[in-house]
């Protein structure tokens, strides 16, 4: 995959929102305290099914994203780490992201979707956001409104599109590009 200088600035972008705790490495522990944060925001226990489901997904992504991306061992990932996977194949084409992307989604969802109606409000989309990638609340609002249908509810296939343009549009204007608020 060529990292075009678009590319580059959403994969910088996405990395700060992995970086919890803004070292400049993503480990582990970023993922595991991003994962606490969330489930805490939907007021789950540790124990519940959908929280351990939630934890379960954000862990195998964690290890699928430093088995290939980890190049020096050093259990941390620098971002030149992270944009060298991406080059190297990381997500070859849409459809093999779908297919590791979407079981996390489902995961998401399963939480962040409170009425379980496969969409969320801007409340639920504001709080997952938040919550797991330290997104603005204004950036939250903004793309809740670009993707949301017109009974103002965001479905997951809408989001996994989004999700899957973010990585491989081109064009600035398009609305998956918008997912993480600003590039700057």
């Amino acid at each position: 995959m060529e990292i075009t200088a678009f590319l580059d600035r959403k994969l910088a972008r996405r990395f700060r929102t992995y970086d919890a705790d803004g070292d400049g490495f993503i480990g582990r522990d970023d993922f595991t305290s991003a994962g606490l944060r969330t489930t805490r925001a939907f007021g789950l226990r540790d124990d519940e099914p959908k929280a351990v489901w939630f934890q379960a997904s954000l862990s195998g992504l964690w290890q699928q994203l430093s088995a290939a991306t980890d190049t020096d061992h050093d259990g941390r990932i620098s971002v030149d780490e992270y944009k060298k996977a991406f080059a190297d194949g990381l997500l070859e084409t849409p459809e093999s992201f779908d297919e590791g992307y979407r079981p996390f989604l489902d995961a998401v969802m399963a939480i962040a979707d409170e009425d379980g109606d496969g969409k969320l409000t801007v409340e639920e989309h504001v709080k997952w956001t938040g919550a797991l990638m330290n997104l603005a609340e204004a950036d939250a609002r903004m793309i809740h409104d670009i993707l949301s249908d017109d009974d103002g509810l965001l479905s997951t296939q809408a989001l996994l599109e989004a999700i899957r343009e973010f990585y491989f549009s081109e064009d600035p204007a398009a609305a998956g590009n918008w997912l993480l608020g600003s590039l700057d």
